[in-house]
């Protein structure tokens, strides 16, 4: 169908039919679900009739090949026009095959890998019926206590933007050629992860010049790679709702950034601009939604009450509906819904693709990839020969998928237990739960003494249950639970050698885990494979190498703590600080108490001395800053060399450091490669107190090392 084709057939539509376009609604609303079931009262409560299903044109939450196609099937039968259903689902880190959550996905620093993982998620899901997916979240966020941060990938912005890339080629490709992807929906636009006091859906608030050089970035980025849709935001943004705010979409998103594909709401989101207090009723909501420039209404019913009502009344101009309609047309057409409704939908195709075997160890692959090792003395890998004891209420459990791991299944998952016991290759491994998430009783306890009493090394499965974190999982409390570290505490008390892995979905306050530990592996929430992959890492089959993509904070008062902040007049580190008048804690370092980028390893990384091919940069000119990293260890592994980059002074105030290059080297014991970065007055660049993009002459430094903490470097300077 070419544009010509689709112009006819928006000129065949009626009013109503092209406003049910603009609407999305679950599965059981559809005939030919399995779980249609008694829908006449979520249809009254949402003034919705059978003919307004039939007009509809999107599909939330149904999969399966056999319940997509019966949908299909049923729609194109009753729709006049017959015109095919989108489905769109929630494919965030894995269709049925679950990878390691976003955020943990991004401390392997590896795009490749993260490509690879949505490359298999769109196959799983495509074969499946999903013709879209509401990823990647590419929100910046430093918020731990936020419980959404477990979706994103991390604080940086460059990071953030090259895992945007990665995800929307892994997800989407091209559409008109390959098999087996599903178009990518980039979310939430703008700034959802930068909600005050970490409180889900709740007030943004930060100047144009902040969210233009930090927050918007991986956006651009993402829909620079081709991103089809765009997904808003809950938040406000300079006092208006992202749903509604016409100079957000409107102006930036579709007028600067000339992106002319489909946006749709958030679950609920143009109703919510009524509690907001920008819209006094649904029909005001609709208005102000659709002319800011929202296309798709997810699950209420705005649009398809008022939008005629608004048209007729001449508060909306029907051009601008006219608009909204062929956006949904254009990529039902560039999926190639009008030639083939059910698209890669397969029955017997799902069966062998869904949770093959080569997705599970990329799964695996991935996950050890992701799991980073905080602390280790001496303690890790194991041993032959050592007694072990696995004891934790994460020592059986198969919640290691965590949030928006929708198609994850239980019965898949390899346990830690399991995963364990096949790399031991040994079925003797003691057990003991010890406590539950939040609460243990006096025999669990007593039972996980007595086993512990009997190893050589306690390894203690601890973390947050997978509905503590993900959306409106926020937290005050950032430690671990009460009952977790009393059990620490007791198990440490016995003299025994104590390794603490933790599953969870944000960056947690540390300090008891780390006192009580003699090592410490941060595994986040590590998916379907995610037993074997920790067993992996244990045994030392694989050296880890992940590096964190967001600050831990020595304690949750620091929040938000991130590396790239700003100096104040009176930094605490300044040579001539004063001892108290100057920026800085009283009762806490101003430090995190583990900083971007860190991880460790099985070996140990030398790093050299930085060195420039030259001391001047010109505007069209290059500098190649180089550095030698030797292994060591007796083991080989991968490193990942992180290149941060300080301008001295700027129009307005610039970082202490900003990661400007990461590359990652494999290195074998007594290895010595040599890394080299090429800087460009392009990466030099940042926005001006006028919003102009550009960069300053002047004095630069260039940090080269292992983590963000680096701060021995060489100085270079701009010449313009």
């Amino acid at each position: 169908m070419d544009h010509e084709q689709r112009v006819t057939l928006l000129n065949k539509m009626t009013l109503r039919e092209k406003v049910g376009q603009l609407v999305q609604l679950a599965t059981p609303f559809f005939k030919g679900a399995s779980d249609q079931g008694e829908i006449t009262g979520p249809m009254e409560n949402m003034n919705l009739s059978y003919e307004d299903i039939e007009d509809t044109g999107s599909v939330l939450g149904a999969s399966g090949a056999k319940e997509t196609i019966h949908i299909q099937k049923q729609h194109m039968k009753d729709n006049r026009l017959g015109i095919p259903l989108l489905f769109m689902s929630d494919i965030i880190h894995g269709y049925k095959t679950i990878f390691p959550v976003p955020l943990g996905i991004s401390c392997s620093w590896d795009q490749n890998l993260a490509e690879e993982s949505a490359r298999i998620a769109a196959k799983e899901a495509s074969v499946s019926g999903v013709h879209v997916t509401f990823a990647p979240m590419v929100d910046l966020s430093r918020e731990p206590r936020w419980g959404r941060v477990m979706e994103s990938t991390g604080e940086d912005s460059l990071l953030n933007s090259d895992f945007a890339r990665s995800f929307v080629r892994g997800f989407q490709g091209d559409l008109s050629n390959n098999s087996y992807n599903v178009a990518s929906c980039v979310k939430h636009f703008a700034a959802y992860g930068a909600p005050e006091a970490g409180r889900d859906y709740n007030t943004v608030d930060m100047s144009e010049w902040m969210l233009r050089e930090y927050y918007l970035p991986a956006y651009k980025a993402a829909l620079d790679e081709g991103c089809e849709m765009v997904m808003t935001a809950f938040n406000i943004l300079n006092g208006i709702p992202a749903t509604g705010n016409k100079k957000l979409m409107r102006d930036l998103l579709r007028g600067e950034w000339n992106f002319d594909g489909v946006l749709i709401s958030d679950w609920g989101a143009v109703k919510e601009l009524i509690p907001h207090g920008v819209a006094e009723d649904a029909k005001q909501a609709a208005q102000k939604a659709l002319t800011a420039g929202v296309d798709i209404e997810m699950m209420t019913s705005c649009y398809v009450n008022y939008v005629e009502e608004l048209i007729h009344e001449g508060k909306l101009n029907e051009e601008t509906l006219n608009e909204a309609v062929s956006r949904i047309l254009a990529l039902k057409d560039k999926l190639g819904l009008f030639d083939n409704p059910y698209r890669f939908a397969n029955e017997k195709e799902e069966e062998e693709i869904v949770l093959a075997p080569e997705h599970r160890n990329a799964a695996r692959k991935l996950a050890t990839k992701s799991i980073v090792l905080l602390k280790n003395e001496q303690t890790l890998p194991l041993k032959k020969g050592e007694n072990l004891s696995l004891i934790g209420p994460f020592s059986t459990s198969t919640d290691i998928l965590g949030p928006w791991s929708w198609k994850g299944a239980s019965e898949d998952t390899v346990t830690f237990e399991n995963g364990l016991k096949a790399a031991l290759s040994s079925e003797e491994l003691p057990v003991a739960k010890g406590c539950n998430i939040e609460d243990g009783s006096e025999e669990q306890f007593s039972e996980a003494i007595t086993t512990a009493e009997h190893s050589d090394v306690v390894i203690l499965a601890l973390g947050e249950e997978s509905d503590m974190s993900g959306e409106a999982g926020c937290r005050v409390d950032i430690r671990l639970p009460e009952v977790q570290l009393e059990l620490l505490k007791e198990i440490k008390a016995l003299g025994k050698k104590v390794v603490t892995v933790l599953f969870n979905g944000r960056p947690l306050d540390l300090r008891e885990v780390v006192e009580n530990s003699d090592a410490v592996l941060e595994a986040w929430y590590p998916g379907t494979e995610g037993g074997n992959a920790l067993a992996d890492i244990l045994v030392a089959n694989v050296n880890p190498s992940a590096k964190l993509t967001m600050s831990f904070p020595y304690s949750v008062g620091q929040v938000p703590v991130y590396y790239n902040h700003f100096n104040t007049g009176r930094p605490k580190e300044a040579p001539d600080a004063q001892e108290r008048f100057a920026s800085q804690y009283l009762d806490a370092p101003n430090e995190p108490l583990f900083p971007f980028g860190f991880g460790l390893s099985y070996s140990n990384y030398h790093y050299g001395e930085v060195s420039l091919s030259s001391t001047q940069l010109n505007a069209t000119g290059q500098i190649k800053a180089s550095i030698d990293v030797t292994n060591t260890g007796e083991m080989a592994g991968d490193e990942i060399v992180q290149l941060y980059i300080r301008d001295l002074a700027g129009e307005v105030v610039r970082p202490v450091k900003e990661l400007k290059g990461y590359e990652k080297i494999h290195l074998e014991p007594k290895e010595t490669k040599t890394v080299t970065f090429t800087i460009t007055e392009e990466q030099l660049r940042y926005y001006h107190s006028d919003l102009e993009w550009s960069s300053d002459e002047g004095n630069f430094e260039v940090y080269i090392g292992s983590n963000s903490k680096v701060n021995v470097g060489k100085r270079f300077e701009l010449i313009k």
